[in-house]
C-alpha cells in the first residue's frame, strides 16, 4: 500500500459509529486480547461473510497474540496515517463482536472497499451491522462509491 492519504487532509475522519446494538470505535492493540478471542472463535462464520472470498482471513490455524497486536497496530498507524480505517465493533456491554476495514479500493470504479465481520455468536447483527456502516458512509463520510458486499 501506498503513503498516500486515502481521504482530504481537511476531511474529519468519523472516531464513532452508535446504534442502540453495537458501537464502533477505532480498533487498536488495547483491543487485542477480547479481538483475538472474537475472530478466532468464528473463523468459519468469517470466511461465509461477503467480503472475505479469496480465503486467506482469517487463517484456519489461526495466529499469536503476539501476531493478531502487531496486525492490530498496523490498522491502528494506517488509521493515524489517513491511510485506512478499521473500527472495532462493541456490543452495549462493550464486548468486540466484530470489525470494519474501509481501505481504499483497487476495484475499478470504487474509491473505498468495505468489510465487516461479527462473531457466529452475534450473526443477526450481520445485516443491521451492514445497513448501519452503509448509511453512516453515505452520510458521514467522503466517498461515492463505496464497494461494501452484503
Amino acid at each position: 500500500m501506498n503513503d498516500r492519504a486515502f481521504v482530504p487532509g481537511d476531511f474529519a475522519v468519523p472516531e464513532h459509529l452508535d446504534t442502540p446494538r453495537f458501537r464502533l470505535e477505532p480498533l487498536g492493540p488495547q483491543h487485542n486480547a477480547a479481538d483475538h478471542a472474537a475472530w478466532t472463535g468464528s473463523i468459519e462464520h468469517i470466511r461465509a461473510t461477503p467480503g472475505f472470498p479469496d480465503g486467506k482471513w482469517p487463517p484456519l490455524d489461526g495466529m499469536s497474540l503476539e501476531a493478531n497486536r502487531a496486525d492490530l497496530e498496523r490498522h491502528a498507524n494506517d488509521f493515524t496515517r489517513r491511510r485506512g480505517f478499521t473500527y472495532t465493533v462493541l456490543d452495549p456491554a462493550g464486548e468486540v463482536i466484530g470489525c470494519v476495514y474501509i481501505y481504499p479500493s483497487t476495484k475499478d470504479g470504487h474509491d473505498a472497499e468495505v468489510s465487516s465481520w461479527v462473531t457466529a455468536g452475534r450473526a443477526d447483527l450481520d445485516e443491521p451491522l451492514h445497513e448501519a456502516v452503509s448509511a453512516w458512509l453515505s452520510t458521514h463520510w467522503t466517498f461515492t462509491t463505496p464497494d461494501y458486499r452484503a
